[in-house]
């Protein structure tokens, strides 16, 4: 049995389906758009895709940070022109968050904007990458630093594609799901995994109603990412995305601490709610930490000075202007951790 949930967004709402099986709503969600043909870009097995009940072609993703270039985008727009896609058609993508990322990018600028449907395939796609309509890809200056608002028609989390997923992918979806226990998603541990998931999207479903653009409630999303991001550019991104935003949301814990916004007990809280995922919470060996203090400056968030998603009296808010000496000592204390894979 699936769940719904609605991101509300006056004319531009639209339902996330959580269950076994939802990717097969994906004709009925097409037929009720009125497209004409869909372009299918995924990184799936072509047996693992529904019928789209439309004129379609299947162009093959790729996952991983190093395609998420905007050539990619160019490329995946000169395909759906060379298919005849008109403003009167749709995009679907079927994939992890990278994926998703790039896709959704390429129907936000395709003819200025044309219908995208979300059939994520990872459990970090299900309960973060899929939601919330932002798009973007990297530059080699940073992340995510060139991208679009871009809300999607539907999303179907089929919980079944999960099935298959190797162990390191699992982790890298928990780490989104510990970081949600710190932003008002509640005690998620004894759910079952459709539950976790559904609870994830309702939080963020919540937030980017109440803030689309991030003009102030949405940078709590972010918790633990300003550490995450840079530690995923410091590896090469070798350190997958909620690894890293799992050892972030441990940082973020100590760094609320340090500017006495919460007691030890609540720091220590951070760090057991991650390990209890199964998440790393260490920092890779051999990191430069003036480096990553560099890195965190480039965060969209650091408008002026460092700026972290932190916890505090009154729940995770924006905390702009954080003294770099307080950060970096933090960043000492830090555990050092065992050799990444």
């Amino acid at each position: 049995m699936s769940q719904r949930i609605d991101v509300d967004l006056g004319d531009r709402s639209y339902p996330v389906h959580v269950g076994a099986g939802t990717r097969h709503l994906l004709g009925g969600v097409l037929a009720g758009l009125g497209v004409r043909r869909a372009a299918i870009v995924s990184a799936r097995p072509a047996e693992a895709l529904p019928d789209p009940g439309v004129e379609s072609i299947v162009l093959t993703g790729r996952e991983g940070e190093e395609d998420k270039t905007l050539a990619t985008v160019e490329d995946l727009c000169r395909r759906f022109a060379g298919f005849g896609l008109t403003r009167s058609d749709a995009v679907v993508s079927c994939g992890g968050g990278t994926l998703t990322d790039v896709a959704g990018l390429a129907a936000a600028l395709y003819h200025r904007g044309i219908p995208v449907v979300h059939l994520p395939t990872s459990l970090l796609a299900q309960v973060d990458a899929s939601v919330g309509g932002k798009t973007a890809v990297n530059l080699p200056e940073g992340k995510n630093l060139v991208g679009a608002y871009w809300q999607p028609a539907a999303v179907l989390c089929d919980t079944d594609f999960l099935e298959t997923l190797p162990r390191r992918e699992w982790i890298n979806g928990y780490g989104e799901i510990a970081r949600a226990h710190f932003i008002g998603a509640g005690e998620l541990r004894s759910l079952p995994l459709a539950g976790q998931i559904a609870a994830s999207v309702r939080r963020k479903a919540e937030i980017v109603s109440q803030d689309e653009r991030d003009s102030g409630l949405r940078h709590i999303l972010n918790y633990g990412h300003t550490l995450g991001h840079a530690l995923e550019r410091a590896t090469d991104f070798r350190l997958r995305h909620g690894e890293a935003v799992a050892i972030g949301t441990v940082f973020a814990g100590r760094l609320a601490g340090a500017l006495g916004r919460i007691d030890q007990a609540r720091v220590d809280e951070h760090l057991e709610v991650v390990l209890s995922y199964g998440c790393p919470s260490e920092l890779p060996p051999g990191m430069d930490l003036a480096e990553l203090v560099r890195l965190m400056t480039l965060d969209k968030k650091a408008t002026s000075g460092l700026a972290f998603a932190l916890d505090g009296p009154n729940g995770a808010e924006l905390v702009r202007d954080v003294p770099e000496h307080v950060v970096l000592d933090v960043l000492r204390q830090m555990p050092v951790g065992p050799a990444l894979p």
